[in-house]
């Protein structure tokens, strides 16, 4: 089984950010470096953990003109990254553009952010469940032929189910007793898999834990079994 935890390093400092890598990387499947690293220290983030072997997801969120995202998305790719994220909700044409600056490979699609529910997406203009607009969402990507899309875990099996060439990726995964943070639909990481989430995107309850290593090794044995 490919190992499907992508540790998010969610870091100001890019030395904590490669430090907390170098201890997790016989244990992970690769890391996400967003945009705390890459506004705080560009290209160099991804290159750099790029450099220890892993996988890298460049979570970048890209939104924007279709010509303004190609451009960024082949930077992205330049530096390193596996996988980079554009808001589905940009649209088919700026996905597209994506995919063009990739090469055709790599592009995830954002549908809805873990930290919004039914009111946050209502006060947006967004009427209907989170689950309803995932859909919608999930079916303009696959038309744009990006590689996967990003959904929380509550959404994965729909997602499989409706669309299921697409990789799914769930932030939003929290071991029991985990802190939810500012999370807002969030699942165990046993569960998201069994929902049919290919890789899951976890964060504090690993590089906040007292020992980082010991704990993503614990979600690595659960989901082994």
């Amino acid at each position: 089984m490919v190992n499907p935890i992508i540790v998010a390093l969610d870091f100001r400092d890019l030395r904590d950010a490669v430090a907390i890598a170098r201890e997790l990387e016989g244990t992970v499947g690769g890391f996400k470096v967003g945009l705390q690293l890459i506004m705080g220290h560009g290209p160099t983030a991804i290159e750099d953990i790029a450099g220890l072997g892993l996988p890298v997801f460049a979570d970048a969120k890209l939104h924007d003109i279709p010509n303004t995202v190609r451009g960024a998305a082949e930077q992205l790719f330049k530096a390193g990254a596996r996988w980079i994220t554009v808001h589905a909700s940009g649209g088919a044409e700026m996905m597209e553009a994506a995919n063009e600056g990739t090469g055709g490979d790599g592009v995830l699609a954002v549908t809805v952010l873990t930290s919004m529910d039914g009111p946050g997406l209502s006060s947006v203009g967004v009427d209907g469940r989170a689950s309803a607009h995932v859909s919608r969402l999930a079916a303009l990507a696959m038309d744009a032929s990006v590689e996967g899309v990003v959904c929380s875990p509550q959404e994965a099996a729909l997602v499989k189910s409706e669309q299921p060439d697409l990789t799914v990726f769930t932030p939003g995964v929290r071991p029991k007793g985990s802190s939810l943070d500012d999370q807002a639909r969030v699942a165990t990481p046993s569960f998201a898999r069994a929902e049919g989430a290919d890789f899951l995107v976890i964060g504090r309850p690993i590089t906040r834990a007292n020992d980082p290593s010991a704990a993503a090794a614990e979600i690595v044995s659960e989901l082994n079994e």
